[in-house]
């Protein structure tokens, strides 16, 4: 006959320390809960914080960005106004040094057909009974203002043929910073190049016949 075993049951003593392991460790995961949902408000205030700070800053950045525009436009505008005040009193004479007589000369000059939709604005306007020149006064000189002065001439040529202008058209760019390649650039499409000089200015002419509109 096989031999039974006995088991004891445990001691209360036993009982009382296992179940007061699992409590301490129960009071631990809920210490540890609490630190977790604690730490994600935490986490949510700061969010809710950095959203604000950074509507905030965005904001004030606009606002400065704005103030900026403004102030380098009134800044731009000056010198633009500057520039063509240094250069428009004394253009006929630097160009009939190198040939080119003008009997009139008019600053902002504004070109306007309506029922053929011609509009242009000319810096300078030079002119005579024969031939006449626009020219571009710019702070700053770059190939797309070139671009844009060539496109202008364009006009001027189209407004002419419609209102019976037979003179010809001749184009200039002018401006305080003008760099290798932008100057470059200007004449080879066949326009002069009026650059300052000191306190006066010079009149450069193309690099080979000018371009005529």
């Amino acid at each position: 006959m096989p031999e039974i075993q006995t088991v004891n049951p445990p001691s209360f003593e036993s009982v009382w320390a296992i179940l007061d392991r699992v409590a301490e460790r129960q009071e631990e995961l809920a210490k540890q809960q609490k630190e977790v949902f604690r730490g994600f408000e935490e986490l949510k205030e700061t969010q809710k914080e950095t959203a604000l700070q950074t509507k905030e800053t965005e904001r004030i950045l606009k606002e400065s960005k704005k103030a900026l525009d403004i102030q380098i436009g009134s800044l731009t505008n000056l010198f633009g106004d500057f520039t063509l005040g240094m250069v428009a009193p004394k253009l006929r004479d630097k160009f009939s040094d190198i040939g080119l007589v003008f009997l009139e000369s008019s600053p902002n000059v504004d070109v306007t057909d309506k029922v053929n939709k011609i509009s242009l604005e000319i810096d300078i306007f030079l002119r005579n009974s024969d031939k006449a020149m626009l020219v571009e006064v710019k702070t700053k000189l770059t190939k797309e203002r070139i671009t844009k002065h060539i496109e202008r001439l364009e006009k001027m040529r189209k407004y002419a043929d419609l209102h019976g202008d037979k003179r010809t058209f001749l184009g200039a760019v002018a401006g305080f910073a003008i760099s290798d390649e932008v100057r470059k650039t200007a004449l080879e499409e066949g326009l002069y190049v009026i650059e300052p000089d000191g306190e006066n200015f010079n009149v450069t002419p193309p690099n080979d016949k000018p371009k005529e509109w």
